[in-house]
């Protein structure tokens, strides 16, 4: 039997993610039982409290979200030249200078932007950019560009090297797959599209719960026992073992699972989270970090933002989803008194092109602006507006490359060196307090 893999603590220490609304679990047994009983492989870094650690939430705005009609140059009269059908009024843009202003929707984030808790970079993108959704989108999340395929995500890379035999905790994602930004080669995170569907719903869940408990004390030997030295002997690896295993494993999840429906059914937000699953991520995100949980990294998706065609009714309520969701969520960790250990970043595969085409919607792009948002900000605005005449193939130029976003979070915010997880050391930006 083996022993060491008997408990919980063993179990989550290793990172396998569970997703757990099927009723089997995959035949990985016989290489896992086997990595899971090394016994060397424990903390090897400090782990967070759950209490005062810092939390990065990643916002993904999924389909190539139009930077220009998000971040508005309504001062440029090339913008409204190249959008007669689908630009924002100038009058109505919420004007952040002379030059720019968010889009009319997005009221709750300038409140923030003038409170000094969001910060805008322009121009962000990277040499050579792939119009695709899909490789754009493997770019964005591995950070390597220049490598046709990578199993890991610069978030999984960054888990790989700083919580080895951490709680799977350490990250979240809310969707129906773990996005390869948060896959690492050692560390997987939780993934789960509700808090109800992170559980075993086997048919037999009542003899897997028995597993586990506790058996009732026995009577204490007559006699004084025998000292008998153990034996060493080879750890045999057997079908029965392997089923106690599965059993133990699904008794896991349904353990941790117990832990965050309570912190999601108890949680009381203090503002509305709009009636949508974006909405409700964040309300769940919100929810756990109130709940103490360790987690690192939280990840949760916006989509709908692929508009060829009648983009202007479209963007403009996605604009009204992200605002409105967003707000719901800073109020609720102002009121936990956490806001000062979260950092939100939101980005998207690629940008849209400058000028409208002939279905009142707008094609693959490149570079787009992303908002950085937290009370630990330096400055509101980070690089400079690329050039809407001075265009690569009618797209924006890049000013800023993603992954110096990337490395400004992980040194500044994550504590931990970018160049080992990015591969190669870039400048960062001033976007943080020290």
């Amino acid at each position: 039997m083996l022993k060491n893999l008997s408990t919980r603590r063993v179990f989550l220490q290793k990172g396998l993610t569970l997703l757990a609304a099927a009723q089997t679990v995959p035949a990985f047994i016989n290489q896992t039982v086997m990595a899971l009983s090394d016994p060397l492989d424990t903390h090897r870094t400090q782990r967070p409290s759950g209490k005062d650690g810092k939390i990065l939430v990643v916002v993904q705005l999924s389909g190539g979200n139009d930077g220009l009609n998000t971040v508005v140059p309504f001062g440029d009269d090339a913008y409204h030249r190249a959008r007669p059908g689908i630009g924002e009024d100038s009058k109505s843009v919420l004007k952040v200078n002379d030059y720019i202003g968010l889009q009319s929707n997005l009221k709750s984030l300038k409140e923030l932007y003038d409170k000094g808790r969001l910060t805008i970079v322009q121009g962000v993108g990277y040499p050579n950019p792939n119009r695709s959704h899909f490789k754009s989108m493997d770019i964005w999340q591995t950070a390597v560009p220049e490598r046709e395929a990578l199993s890991s995500g610069w978030i999984g890379r960054y888990f790989d090297a700083t919580c080895k035999g951490e709680d799977p905790h350490v990250g979240i994602a809310i969707g129906g797959n773990t996005p390869l930004a948060m896959q690492g080669e050692r560390v997987r995170p939780l993934t789960f599209e509700r808090p109800e569907s992170y559980r075993y719903n086997g048919t037999d869940k009542d003899a897997y719960i028995s597993l586990n408990k506790r058996a009732a004390p026995q009577e204490p030997p007559s006699e004084k026992p025998k000292l008998v030295r153990p034996a060493s002997r080879k750890i045999e690896i057997t079908p029965a073992s392997e089923l106690d295993f599965l059993h133990r494993t699904a008794m896991d999840a349904q353990v941790s699972s117990d832990d965050i429906l309570r912190m999601t059914r108890n949680h009381q937000p203090v503002a509305q989270y709009p009636n949508n699953e974006f909405g409700s991520g964040l309300r769940t995100i919100a929810a756990m970090i109130g709940g103490g949980l360790p987690t690192r990294v939280y990840y949760v998706s916006l989509g709908g933002f692929d508009t060829h065609a009648n983009q202007r009714g479209r963007h403009d309520n996605l604009m009204l989803q992200l605002s409105d969701s967003l707000a719901a969520f800073w109020k609720d960790m102002q009121k936990q008194e956490n806001d000062d250990r979260v950092l939100l970043m939101t980005f998207s595969e690629f940008g849209r092109r400058v000028e409208q085409n002939a279905s009142s919607g707008t094609d693959h792009g490149a570079a787009a602006p992303m908002f950085i948002m937290g009370p630990k900000l330096k400055t509101g605005i980070i690089g400079n507006h690329p050039s809407l005449t001075d265009l690569d193939q009618g797209d924006l130029k890049y000013t800023v490359d993603f992954r110096s976003v990337y490395a400004t979070i992980l040194q500044s915010w994550l504590d931990t060196p970018s160049k080992p997880i990015l591969g190669q050391q870039f400048n960062t930006l001033p976007i943080l307090k020290a």
